[in-house]
C-alpha cells in the first residue's frame, strides 16, 4: 500500500483509526490478531547437522569405506590366523584424519547468522502512543497497525508510518537509504514522476521507517506497518531467502574430490578384478578363495588411500586460517573462511558511498563571503549543535554539525561563542520556509543571524556587506551571487546562506515574518560528505589490478556523479543511472547494459541486489561493500561481502564475509593482494599434493600389476599426512610474487592445473612412481640377489623412504609453478624447516624399532638407504629442468 501518494485523512480510514490513536481494546484485538512488532527468526542449524554437513564430501566417504575395509580384513586376518595378529592403525589414523578434518571445518567455516538479532536490536524498546487520545509509554513490540504514535528528537522509529504532524523533523535514513543528510518530514502526499512505478524510500519525505532515528524537531506518525511488513522486515526476509553460494576454489575442491573418488573407485576395481583374475588363472591350486580376494581387496584399498589426498583439506583450511591470521593484522577481518580466495579473483567492486568512500560526515568545504569570520560565526551561533573547545567533533544535526565545526577550523568555538553572545530568542528552522533565525545579544544590541536555502535568505536581503560596509542590494549582486551557488550545485556542494539584522533593543515579536525581512547578506558556505583520503589511491589501485569500482548509493544522481568523478570511478554523467530507470529494465535488459553504468544513484534495497545479480550474471565475481541495513541483501548476494566495522551496522556485520575494522576502501586493496597470494600458496599445495599422490598411484599400481604389494595404507597414510602435509603448510607460507597486483583477475572459471601446470603434474609424477618402484626392484635385488617381482622387505623399506624423500624434494621445487626455485631472491625458512622436521620423523620411523615394527618396515645397510635418497634427490634437477623447457616452449 502505498501510503505516501494517499492524505492523511485516506490513510487514518484505510488503517481504521483516528488522529487519537485507537483504543486499548482495539490494540490489544489487533496485536493478537496480527502478532507482535518484532522480525521472525529463522531456524538455526544444530552442531549435529553441521558436522554431518562437513562429512558430505565424496572423499570422506571414500576414506571412511577404507576404513571400514581395513577393519573387516584386519579382524578376520586375526581371527584366521591367531599367531599373526595385525593391529587396527589404519583404522585409527584414518578416522584421526577425518574427524581432524571435520571439526577444523565446523570451528573455521561455521558462520554465525546474527542479522535478524542485530536487526530486532535496532528496534527501539519503548514507544509513546496514543490510546484513546492518551499518551501512554507502550513496549515496540507492542505496536500496532493504526496505532499513532508521538516522536521527538533523539527517538528510533519504532514501525514504518505515515507522518501525520511535523514541527521541523528530521530523520537520520543513512541506514536504509544511504543519504547522510538527514531529511526534512513534511506531511502532504505525493505524487509518482511520470514513468515511473514507484517513488524512492529516500524521497517518501511523508513517511518514517523502522531502523531510522529522529534528530531535530517533533511529530505524530500513524503506523502502517509492523514487523516483518516493515522495510527493514522486508531486508530481514531477503536476507533468509539469500543462498551463500561457493566460492570458486570451494566449487574446483569439490570437482576435484568427485574427480578424484571416481578415479579411485574404477582404478581400485579394475586392480581388484585383475588381481582376483590373475590369481584364479596362475595363482597356486588350492588357494582359498577368500584369502585372495581380501588380500587382492587389502591392495585396493592401499591404491585408494594412495590416491586420496587425505591431508588436503586439513592443509589448505590451515593456509586460509593463517591467511585470515594475516589480513586481521591489515584490519581485514574475514568472517568466512573461504571468503579470503574469493577476493584473489574479484573483477568488480560494488561499493555503497556513504560512509565507505566518503566520510559520513558533512564537512564546509568552500564559503563565498566578504567577512569569513562573520560568516562562520552566525553559522556557528544559528545553530543547535554543540561542541565545546576540547571536543574533537560536534553533535547535534550532521548538517549544523558541519557549520560549527567549520566555525571551530576558524577558532570560533561554539561554547564560548554561546557564552559570549547568549541566545535571548529564534524562529525555529521550517521546511516551508526553509530558513531559521535566532537573536543574541551584544553588548546593548540584540543581533538577528538568519540561515537557509541561500535564494530564500538572499530573496530577504535590502543589503550586502562589503569590505566591512552594508551597500544597497542590487540585481547585478543578484545574479552574481546566483551565478557562483550554481558553481557550488554543479560540485554537488550543498549550499546555505546567512544573513544579518540588528535590533536597538528586544524585537517586538519573535515571528518569522516579522524577524526575517530587510536582512544583510553576509554569505554562503558550500558543504559535502568528503570523499576519504585513501579511497582515491585504492580506486587507483583496484584499477591497476583490474578490478572494476562501482558505486552504489540512495544518494542524489548529481551528487554521485561529482563524487565519482572525483574519485576516477566515471569520467562522464552518463556513466550514470538512477533506480527509477533500473525499474524499467527487466532483468535480461539490465544484464546486457551493467556494464555502462559505474554509478547507480537514487537506488533501494532491492535495487542493490539486482545490480548485484546482474554483474555476477555476466560470468564476474563481484563484491558489495557497505555498511547500512540497506546494503546486508545485496552484500549476502555477492560473492564477497564488505562490511564497515566502524561505522558499520550489527546486521551489516552479521551477513558479511568480512570486515573492515578501519572502514578504509584501501583495506580491501590489501585484502585483494592477500587473496590472490593465498590462492597462489593454495595451488601450490594442491599441485605438489597431487603430484605426490599421483606418484603413488603410478608406484602401487604398476606394483600391483606385477604381483606385489609395494606400500600398505599404513605406509601411504604416514606419508600422505605428515611427509606431504608439513610442507605442503609451509609452502602455503610463501611470500607474495612481485607482479601479483599487476596481474588481471583470474577468471572463475580458470582450472587449478591451468597454464601447463597440469601436464607438469602428470609428468614429474610418473616419473617420481618410476623412481619409488626401482627403489623397490634395488632392494629387491639386494636382498634376494635378482629382481623377479617378489614380495621383499628390503624393497618395501627402500620404496617407503624413497616415497618419503622424493616428495620432499619435490616440495622445494613447488615454490614457483612455473619458475626456477634459483631465481627466487626470497627464502621460505618454513619449508627449509619442514623439510628438516620431516626428514627426522622418517628416519625415526625407520630407525626407532618400535615404530620400524609398527610399520612393517625392516633394517636395511647404509648402502640400501644411501640409494633411497639418491634417487629420491634426482627429482630435483629433473624437476627443474622441466619448468625450464615449459619456460621456453611458452
Amino acid at each position: 500500500m502505498k501510503f505516501y501518494c494517499m492524505d492523511k485523512a485516506d490513510v487514518l480510514a484505510k488503517v481504521d483509526s483516528s488522529p487519537n490513536g485507537l483504543s486499548e481494546q482495539s490494540a490489544q484485538e489487533r496485536l493478537q490478531q496480527h502478532g507482535k512488532n518484532k522480525l521472525a527468526e529463522p531456524p538455526k542449524d544444530g552442531l549435529l547437522k553441521k558436522f554431518l554437513r562437513a562429512l558430505a564430501d565424496p572423499m570422506i566417504f571414500l576414506l571412511l569405506g577404507a576404513a571400514a575395509v581395513s577393519t573387516i580384513t584386519t579382524v578376520y586376518h586375526n581371527l584366521t590366523t591367531p599367531g599373526d595378529s595385525e593391529s587396527f592403525s589404519e583404522l585409527f589414523i584414518i578416522l584421526f584424519v577425518v574427524v581432524l578434518n571435520t571439526v577444523l571445518s565446523i570451528v573455521q567455516e561455521s558462520k554465525a547468522e546474527k542479522a535478524i538479532d542485530a536487526l530486532m536490536d535496532m528496534t527501539a524498546a519503548t514507544s509513546r502512543v496514543l490510546r484513546g487520545g492518551e499518551a501512554l509509554t507502550v513496549k515496540s513490540e507492542e505496536l500496532v497497525v493504526g496505532d499513532v504514535i508521538l516522536l521527538e528528537a533523539g527517538d528510533a522509529i519504532p514501525a514504518d508510518c505515515r507522518i501525520l504532524e511535523s514541527h521541523a523533523m528530521k530523520v537520520e535514513e543513512a541506514a536504509l537509504t544511504g543519504e547522510s543528510v538527514p531529511v526534512n518530514k513534511l506531511i502532504g502526499l505525493l505524487m509518482l514522476r511520470e514513468g515511473s512505478k514507484d517513488i524512492p524510500l529516500g524521497d517518501r519525505v511523508n513517511m518514517v521507517y523502522s531502523g531510522s532515528v529522529v534528530v531535530y524537531g517533533r511529530g505524530r506518525a500513524v503506523v502502517t506497518a509492523t514487523g516483518m511488513d516493515t522495510e527493514i522486515g522486508k531486508i530481514a526476509a531477503a536476507l533468509s531467502e539469500a543462498r551463500d553460494e561457493a566460492t570458486p576454489l570451494q566449487k574446483k575442491l569439490s570437482a576435484l574430490s568427485i574427480t578424484l573418488t571416481k578415479v579411485v573407485l574404477g582404478v581400485c576395481a579394475f586392480v581388484f578384478l585383475f588381481g582376483v583374475g590373475r590369481n584364479l588363472l596362475f595363482g597356486p591350486a588350492g588357494a582359498p578363495m577368500l584369502n585372495v580376494a581380501l588380500d587382492t581387496f587389502i591392495i585396493a584399498v592401499a591404491l585408494a588411500v594412495a590416491a586420496i589426498p587425505e591431508g588436503l583439506p586439513a592443509v589448505s583450511t590451515i593456509v586460509l586460517s593463517l591467511g585470515v591470521t594475516a589480513m586481521s593484522k591489515r584490519n581485514a577481518l574475514i568472517r568466512r573462511l573461504t571468503a579470503v580466495e574469493t577476493l584473489g579473483c574479484t573483477q568488480v567492486i560494488c561499493s555503497d558511498k556513504t560512509g565507505t568512500l566518503t566520510q559520513n560526515r558533512m564537512t564546509v568545504v568552500d564559503a563565498f563571503t566578504g567577512d569569513a569570520l562573520l560568516l562562520a560565526k552566525a553559522m556557528a551561533l544559528c545553530s543547535d549543535a554543540k561542541r565545546k573547545k576540547d571536543m574533537a567533533e560536534a553533535e547535534g544535526e550532521p548538517t549544523e554539525c558541519a557549520l560549527v565545526n567549520y566555525a571551530h577550523g576558524l577558532e570560533l568555538y561554539k561554547d564560548e561563542l554561546d557564552q559570549q553572545f547568549p541566545r535571548v530568542g529564534e524562529a525555529p528552522f521550517d521546511s516551508s520556509r526553509k530558513m531559521m533565525s535566532t537573536l543574541h545579544r551584544e553588548d546593548e544590541r540584540v543581533v538577528q543571524y538568519t540561515k537557509g536555502a541561500c535564494e530564500i535568505v538572499l530573496g530577504r536581503c535590502t543589503g550586502y556587506l562589503q569590505n566591512g560596509k552594508v551597500e544597497s542590494m542590487t540585481q547585478a549582486y543578484r545574479n552574481s551571487i546566483a551565478q557562483r551557488t550554481e558553481e557550488f550545485a554543479g560540485r554537488a556542494l550543498r549550499v546555505l546562506g546567512a544573513a544579518m539584522r540588528v535590533h536597538e533593543g528586544e524585537p517586538d515579536s519573535h515571528e518569522p515574518d516579522f524577524l526575517e525581512q530587510e536582512l544583510v547578506f553576509i554569505g554562503f558556505v558550500g558543504m559535502i560528505d568528503p570523499c576519504r583520503p585513501e579511497a582515491y589511491e585504492a580506486i587507483r589501485q583496484c584499477r591497476e589490478a583490474g578490478i572494476r569500482p562501482v558505486m552504489i548509493t540512495g544518494d542524489h544522481r548529481h551528487t554521485a556523479v561529482a563524487i565519482a568523478k572525483d574519485l576516477q570511478i566515471i569520467t562522464d554523467a552518463s556513466q550514470a543511472i538512477e533506480g527509477y530507470e533500473l525499474e524499467a529494465l527487466s532483468d535480461e535488459e539490465l544484464m546486457a547494459s551493467v556494464h555502462k553504468y559505474s554509478v547507480y544513484a537514487r537506488v533501494q534495497p532491492e535495487h542493490k541486489t539486482r545490480i548485484v545479480q546482474a554483474w555476477k550474471a555476466n560470468g564476474l565475481v563481484t563484491a558489495m561493500t557497505g555498511d547500512g541495513v540497506n546494503d546486508a541483501p545485496s552484500i549476502k548476494a555477492a560473492d564477497i561481502g564488505i562490511g564497515m566495522g566502524i561505522t558499520g551496522t550489527a546486521v551489516t556485520k552479521g551477513v558479511c564475509d568480512m570486515v573492515l575494522a578501519d572502514d578504509n576502501f584501501a583495506t580491501i586493496v590489501n585484502a585483494v593482494e592477500e587473496g590472490r597470494k593465498i590462492y597462489d600458496n593454495i595451488r601450490k599445495v594442491i599441485q605438489y599434493q597431487l603430484t605426490s599422490n599421483l606418484a603413488e598411484i603410478v608406484a602401487v599400481f604398476l606394483a600391483s600389476l606385477l604381483g606385489f604389494r609395494l606400500l600398505s595404507a599404513a605406509h601411504l597414510l604416514w606419508i600422505n599426512l605428515v611427509t606431504d602435509s608439513t610442507p605442503g603448510l609451509a609452502l602455503g607460507m610463501e611470500k607474495a610474487e612481485g607482479d601479483l597486483m599487476r596481474r588481471k583477475p583470474r577468471p572463475p572459471s580458470e582450472g587449478l592445473f591451468s597454464g601447463g601446470a597440469g601436464s607438469i603434474m602428470v609428468l614429474e609424477g610418473a616419473l617420481m612412481g618410476l623412481l619409488i618402484l626401482f627403489s623397490y626392484f634395488a632392494g629387491e635385488y639386494i636382498e634376494h640377489g635378482s629382481v623377479s617381482f617378489q614380495q621383499s622387505a628390503d624393497g618395501m623399506t627402500m620404496a617407503f623412504l624413497t616415497t618419503n624423500f622424493v616428495e620432499m624434494f619435490r616440495a622445494l621445487s613447488a615454490r614457483s609453478l612455473h619458475g626456477s626455485i634459483f631465481a627466487m631472491k626470497s627464502v621460505n625458512w618454513w619449508l627449509w624447516g619442514a623439510f628438516v622436521w620431516t626428514f627426522v620423523l622418517t628416519c625415526g620411523v625407520f630407525f626407532i624399532p618400535t615404530f620400524r615394527n609398527l610399520f612393517g618396515l625392516t633394517v636395511i645397510d647404509f648402502k640400501e638407504f644411501m640409494i633411497a635418497l639418491g634417487l629420491a634427490l634426482s627429482i630435483l634437477p629433473v624437476s627443474e629442468l622441466i619448468k625450464a623447457y615449459k619456460r621456453r616452449a611458452a
